[in-house]
Order: C-alpha cells, then sequence, then structure tokens
C-alpha cells in the first residue's frame, strides 16, 4: 500500500484558497492542479508500506500523536519545487506553529521507522506546504507565484494526524486508513517521558 501520514485541511480553510485559486487554474490550463479532496499537509511519505508494516503503524501514530498538543496553522504566500523558473511543484506555504508541525512531523517519521518502514532519503529536510499543482515538464510558474504571494488564510486549530492510503490513478485517490487526536500533555508528565 501507498502510504503517507498527514493533517487535514478545514472546510473553511479549502474555501478560502480555492476562492484564490479558481482563476488560475483557467489561466493555467497546461498545470495538473490538485481539488480540495486532495489537499492536505503531508507530515510523513512513507511511501509502499506492506500489510504487516501497516498494522503496526497504528500504534505508532498514536503514541506520537499523544506526544504532541494541537498546532495552529494558517495558509499563506506560494512557492515552487525545486525553484519558480523551473517548478515541477506549485504550493502554498504554511504560517503559525511551524516548530510544533516540524516536531509533530519528526515523531511520525520516527514511528513510522520504529514501525519498520524504511527511512525517508539522507537530506531531505521537513518543508511544510500544500500542493497546488503539478507540472508535466518543468515549467515557469513566477507569475503564479507572485500572483499568490499575498494570499494570507485564517488560521486554525489541527488538533488530528491521518494514516492515508493512496491509490494512484489519473487523479490520486485517498482513503483515510486511521485517525488519532493530538493531546497536550502537561510538562513532566510521566508517559510523556517514557515514550
Amino acid at each position: 500500500m501507498r502510504l503517507f501520514v498527514a493533517i487535514a485541511l478545514p472546510a473553511d480553510a479549502a474555501g478560502e484558497l480555492d476562492s484564490a485559486v479558481a482563476p488560475l487554474r483557467q489561466a493555467w490550463p497546461e498545470l495538473r492542479w490538485t481539488g480540495r479532496d486532495a489537499w492536505h499537509l503531508t507530515l510523513a511519505f512513507l511511501g509502499e508500506v506492506g500489510e504487516e508494516v501497516t498494522e503496526k503503524l497504528g500504534g505508532r501514530l498514536e503514541r506520537a500523536a499523544a506526544r504532541h498538543a494541537p498546532v495552529t496553522l494558517s495558509l499563506a504566500g506560494a512557492g515552487a519545487f525545486p525553484r519558480a523558473d523551473r517548478a515541477r511543484v506549485l504550493w502554498t506555504g504554511i504560517k503559525g506553529d511551524r516548530r510544533g508541525l516540524a516536531g509533530l512531523a519528526s515523531s511520525v517519521a520516527a514511528g513510522a521507522r520504529r514501525a519498520g518502514v524504511p527511512p525517508a532519503p539522507e537530506g531531505r529536510r521537513y518543508q511544510p506546504h500544500l500542493t497546488l499543482a503539478r507540472c508535466r515538464a518543468p515549467a515557469d510558474v513566477r507569475t503564479l507565484v507572485a500572483t499568490l504571494a499575498g494570499f494570507a488564510g485564517t488560521a486554525w486549530t489541527a488538533g488530528e494526524l491521518y494514516l492515508i492510503r493512496s491509490r494512484l490513478q489519473d487523479q490520486p485517490r485517498y482513503e483515510t486508513l486511521g485517525a488519532w487526536p493530538l493531546l497536550a500533555r502537561a510538562r513532566g508528565d510521566p508517559a510523556e517521558r517514557s515514550g
């Protein structure tokens, strides 16, 4: 199974982003635009994972979630990978508790490794973003990045993480396999130290 762990985007935040992106989709039909149903904030891409490892993931992800308080986030601005003049991916950025989000992503990745998922490639630093479009061939999207530079969405609190299965077809199809709440623990809680 092709799996990843993510935070869901609430309907209000998705609506704001959709309003900002809708006119751009029509002006740039050569890009493969993602839709609201595919919008999420990936914490860890796990890749192809066998059934026996998938069964172990639930407990590890539950523990990772229990170690972290909910995070307040918002969508803002835009950018491109690897760069705007030769883009493969157009994205909107994440503002708010990026430190808390990075800590959560690190815990999720560590839990996945303990469950038996191979580690991510070396040197890949976690960069939170939400993918807006993909390019079949490198494209110059500097105009799009500049157009979305002033976008600033309303803040929301992410309180759950999800294990999601991705089925690749013309458009990816997603199936949620599990969800775990983020829990605020008081500093010094013995359960936090024993993890």
